[in-house]
């Protein structure tokens, strides 16, 4: 009888592949659209995913500002801020934080889907928003990433 060994293969920095992507965020849903842009950071999409390695890949993100949120969350969602002085919160709605910068909701959603370390920081380097329908990463070939 044959028997077969099997080895578990663990990525690491010098043989992980990382790609780009392209993820078109038109009148995407903001949390739909997050979580499906934080699993590919992560890595989770591919066979080799390690976890406590960044083997994820690149994601640009163009339309940013045509991002819609489900319900009433447009007018009700309130993003808050604080300077670090006394009586320092800022409080602002959704509505009022996209016009302002709307690249902002698109990321902070993100963020706080990558894990809360060194390594969740390193992922979230490989996140390109932009605002409008251009991005300067061409020369990288990025491909169209659809969910």
């Amino acid at each position: 009888m044959d028997t077969l060994s099997f080895k578990t293969v663990s990525a690491n920095r010098q043989t992980v592949v990382k790609k780009w992507y392209v993820v078109d965020a038109n009148s995407e849903i903001v949390g739909r659209l997050a979580t499906r842009i934080a699993s590919v950071l992560r890595g989770k999409h591919k066979a080799s995913y390690t976890p406590h390695v960044d083997c994820g890949d690149n994601i640009i993100v163009i339309n940013a500002d045509k991002v819609r949120f489900s319900g009433q969350k447009m007018g009700v969602k309130d993003y808050f801020f604080y300077s670090g002085y006394p009586g320092g919160k800022r409080l602002e709605t959704a509505k009022e934080l996209m016009k302002r910068r709307p690249t902002y909701v698109l990321e902070k959603a993100v963020r706080g889907m990558l894990p809360k370390n060194r390594l969740g920081r390193e992922m979230f380097r490989h996140l390109h928003v932009y605002a409008g329908a251009e991005h300067p990463h061409g020369a990288q070939n990025p491909e169209n990433l659809t969910f």
